[in-house]
């Protein structure tokens, strides 16, 4: 199998170096001392007790890579502008585009237009090449070329066509990513995987983001706790409403879906504070958007989003749009 991995960090690195490991032939987009690191090196992750070494082409140019058979985008929702404006030389006659990123994504199928507010991807991407992708696992770039597996035997990306057609290169790509040990469970609703984890990323990022709290700090607070409680039922609402139940989504290897981490800062805190660009609109404005187009009511989801829009753009981190 013919694959990029876009945006190889530390969840694309992940995915990369165990299929390369696997045998399968693998490129990566990425820059600066990572990049340089790859080349010299490849890509080394650090997965409990087991250390898998991959050896990949890598370039910060995707014109340097050519046509694959899947393209997997493990960039952050608020950066998949630089992947439209160079993905054309990825593109062969039948590659697939699996986009792994949190929160609701710009081609789930309906009017949200804020989350691709120039149609860079509609322009880029065709419709039938794009597939949904959820992934859970936790890592960590511990110097150039070198990643950290913080979950070592439940990490997982769920994958599926945007219509939830049970095709021959879905099946293709999740014995992929199986034989190389990234767990890909089957799903009839890919849909049903992207709410499952946005609920959960309500219930924590939300309260973790605003107060500097990691998840354990976060859940040992009795009223922090009791509003996670109520963020998390609030998404769960609006997913009903929307016709689906997210009880039903994949679990984790070893059941569940949360990584059972509580030291960690989510990755929408981490982002607030190392100064990058912040996934508000994926994460909070799109399921707000989708409680006001059914009327359901989330009141402390109606609070939260514009005071951490507000933080995020008072650090330059967000330019809110029009959800």
């Amino acid at each position: 199998m013919k694959l990029c991995i876009f945006g190889a960090g530390a969840v694309g690195g992940h995915l990369a170096a165990k299929l390369a490991a696997a045998g399968n032939d693998v490129s990566v987009v990425c820059r600066g001392a990572h990049l340089q690191a790859i080349r010299a090196r490849g890509i080394k992750l650090l997965h409990g007790s087991e250390t898998i070494q991959g050896k990949v082409r890598a370039s910060e140019r995707a014109a340097d890579l050519g046509a694959q058979d899947f393209v997997i985008v493990t960039l952050k929702a608020s950066l998949l502008g630089a992947f439209a404006e160079s993905c054309a030389p990825l593109l062969g006659r039948d590659t697939a585009v699996v986009f792994a990123q949190n929160g609701i994504p710009w081609w789930y199928g309906r009017d949200l237009r804020f989350l691709d507010p120039h149609q860079a991807l509609v322009r880029a991407i065709a419709p039938e090449r794009v597939i949904g992708g959820v992934i859970f696992s936790a890592n960590e770039v511990v110097e150039p070329g070198v990643i950290f597996n913080h979950v070592p035997g439940r990490n997982m990306l769920v994958v599926g066509e945007a219509d939830d057609r049970n095709s021959t290169r879905i099946q293709a790509l999740r014995e992929t990513l199986d034989s190389a040990g990234m767990a890909s469970p089957a799903t009839s609703n890919i849909r049903q995987a992207i709410w499952s984890k946005l609920v959960q990323n309500l219930g924590t990022a939300t309260l973790c983001t605003l107060t500097g709290a990691t998840v354990g700090e976060m859940r040992s607070d009795g009223e922090l706790a009791k509003l996670a409680s109520r963020l998390g039922a609030e998404g769960r609402s609006i997913a009903a409403a929307h016709g689906i139940d997210v009880d039903g989504a994949p679990e984790r290897p070893g059941g569940g879906h949360g990584s059972g981490l509580t030291g960690h800062k989510p990755s929408m805190l981490q982002d607030f504070e190392r100064g990058r660009p912040m996934e508000i609109d994926a994460l909070l404005m799109a399921p707000l958007a989708f409680a006001r187009a059914r009327e359901v009511p989330v009141p402390l989801l109606e609070v939260v989003a514009p005071l951490i829009a507000r933080k995020a753009a008072a650090k330059g981190l967000y330019a809110p749009g029009e959800a």
